[in-house]
């Protein structure tokens, strides 16, 4: 059973919440239905559990007049024996880009409030067409996302103790003992490889067999593949799987900015832009915008037309390059580009699930990069990723501008401090 941080979360809006039911979003298979399930489970006499596209039929209960007790009338024809108990009730509803109708009748029963509602989808995104009125002031959204390192940790049997004695090593900006070091940098590796996807994470700690690894891996990838098929429209469905498959080889450029043209020869936004904005609303990628002038607020100086795309799972990435750079990785004997790649996917992966909004500086004559730009209270601090110990001609310039305070080097070495030059390891950016 993984531990789940999401957890928390679910407790303390049952704890807080004030006539709004909560929608949790994220990417298929990242484990939202097993935890939502537990925590009713847990936390609710009464439990009631719909899946809008395993059980389509259940909409009709969602036709017609939305008031609750009408919900209750045909829900109660719908399935057999239910227990409704008011202030003791969670109604989960599955899926519910399956069902727009369900989606709109989440403003009445959060005024209504006699019954805790959450609605989980995946294709949120996707399908929002069919839906009459959102229900805006009347839901909280939060958005779910496979393991961070830190889950992958307590999965594994690294405990909060341990991990907490390495924070005071980031806290104190003092370098870690060699031993601890190896360590961390050996379960990091391992992270990179299996991803944060559950179903494969378990697969990982029944196993240790990273050819069942990457079997799961595939698995998911093909499912990703399926659903473009599905719910992608006629004309968008190859240029949308192909954008997709891509991505690997994009990150193995030396420029990672995406370019269409690694899709298709003489390929275009005005082609394949859609495509593009179908993967993100299916929670399948993550955009990092370049920014003109790394000043606040960064989102007012986006480059729309610029960016990178990373993977919504650093092990799925890496499935994705085949078996044998599992092995590469693992021993790390990776070279060239696509180690520089894989590392950034890593990095994009744990700032995303810390809530951080991903965006890049590179100015026009390329003569400075730096990999991510992050916004705390007003201040903009640079983080700079290199897969090996390299310098840091870029990260070294924008640190001479003097409203940049501070600025991070995340290496495979230990830590260290030059002026406001601030170097990590690369597994405490789940500690920035």
């Amino acid at each position: 059973m993984l531990k789940r941080k999401i957890m928390q979360v679910l407790i303390d809006w049952k704890q807080h919440k004030n006539k709004e039911c909560l929608l949790v979003k994220g990417a298929r298979q990242i484990g939202k239905t097993y935890i939502i399930d537990k925590f009713a489970r847990e936390n609710y006499r009464s439990y009631i559990y719909i899946n809008f596209e395993e059980t389509p039929g259940l909409c009709d209960i969602f036709n017609g007049d939305l008031s609750v007790d009408e919900i209750v009338k045909k829900m109660s024809l719908k399935i057999q024996g239910l227990n409704l108990i008011t202030d003791d009730t969670l109604i989960f509803l599955d899926e519910i880009q399956a069902c727009p109708q369900a989606r709109t009748a989440l403003k009445f029963l959060a005024i209504d409030d006699r019954y805790d509602v959450i609605a989980s989808g995946s294709l949120l995104g996707i399908n929002y067409k069919g839906i009459s009125s959102v229900p805006v002031g009347y839901e909280t959204q939060i958005e779910m996302h496979s393991l961070d390192f830190e889950e992958f940790l307590w999965a594994i049997g690294i405990n909060d103790t341990a991990i907490s004695y390495v924070r005071e090593y980031f806290d104190k900006v003092e370098k870690i003992p060699d031993a601890m070091h190896e360590s961390m940098m050996k379960y990091l590796r391992e992270y990179i490889v299996v991803g944060g996807m559950p179903a494969v994470v378990n697969k990982f700690i029944e196993t240790n067999n990273y050819s069942e690894v990457q079997k799961e891996q595939q698995k998911i990838v093909d499912s990703y593949v399926d659903d473009i098929s599905k719910y992608a429209s006629l004309a968008e469905k190859p240029k949308t799987r192909n954008c997709y498959l891509s991505i690997p080889r994009q990150l193995a450029k030396e420029n990672k900015k995406f370019q269409f043209s690694v899709v298709e020869k003489g390929a275009n936004s005005r082609k394949y832009g859609n495509s593009l904005e179908w993967l993100r609303d299916a929670n399948l990628v993550r955009f990092c915008f370049n920014i003109s002038t790394p000043v606040f607020p960064l989102i007012a100086y986006e480059k729309e037309d610029q960016y990178k795309l990373y993977l919504n799972d650093i092990g799925i990435l890496v499935s994705m390059y085949g078996f044998d750079m599992k092995e590469t990785i693992v021993n790390d004997t990776l070279t060239g580009n696509a180690k520089g790649g894989i590392y950034e996917n890593l990095v994009a992966d744990i700032l995303t699930k810390k809530g951080y909004k991903l965006n890049y500086y590179k100015t026009e004559n390329n003569s400075q990069e730096i990999e991510f730009l992050l916004t705390k209270k007003s201040e903009i601090i640079p983080v700079e990723v290199k897969a090996k110990n390299g310098a840091t001609l870029s990260l070294n310039e924008i640190l001479k501008r003097p409203e940049i305070k501070r600025g991070y080097k995340l290496i495979s070495g230990n830590v260290g401090q030059v002026g406001k030059k601030i170097t990590y390891p690369i597994y405490m950016a789940m500690f920035l």
